[in-house]
């Protein structure tokens, strides 16, 4: 083996680096003969919701619990579950109501809507998804934001 097959060349390096930019990847290796090189980075996870934690909520001392007896009764909670007429989320992603930045979104509150016309896209693994109307009707409420990062079975618009 000769000397010049153990040397790396810096512009080599940078080459890769770039590929790693170019292509989204998180680590890049190339073996020549005897001179391997790899090159790796870690990705920024400002951009990406993070996960949440819960803790149980602390218990009150006896005494605590006397005052939280008398106090008055808290408002009753929400109802749970999908509001009617909702359409949900058929993967996870980012939503987009418009085709194009800039451009008119696909549905407007109060807009009347045909059965199959499209809602919104879905983002998900780099593919666009239209997402149509299940049915016919009027928008009577829009629940997500352009560019929301959506869960599966999450609602997107209310359809009345």
């Amino acid at each position: 083996m000769s000397e010049e097959d153990q040397t790396v060349d810096p512009t080599f390096v940078r080459e890769l680096a770039s590929i790693l930019n170019e292509t989204d990847l998180t680590e890049i290796e190339i073996e020549r003969g005897s001179l391997r090189v790899r090159v790796s980075r870690q990705k920024d996870m400002a951009g990406y919701p993070q996960p949440m934690t819960y803790m149980q909520a602390p218990q009150p001392f006896p005494a605590q619990q006397q005052q939280a007896v008398s106090a008055p009764a808290a408002q009753p909670a929400a109802p749970s579950g999908p509001e009617p007429g909702s359409v949900p989320s058929p993967m996870v992603g980012t939503v987009y109501l418009s085709p194009a930045p800039g451009a008119r979104p696909f549905v407007e509150i109060g807009q009347q809507v045909a059965e199959g016309e499209t809602l919104l896209i879905i983002e998900a693994m780099k593919t666009m998804n239209q997402i149509p109307a299940p049915r016919a009707g009027k928008v009577a409420k829009i629940c997500v934001e352009n560019g929301q990062p959506v869960e599966y079975g999450e609602a997107l618009v209310v359809i009345a």
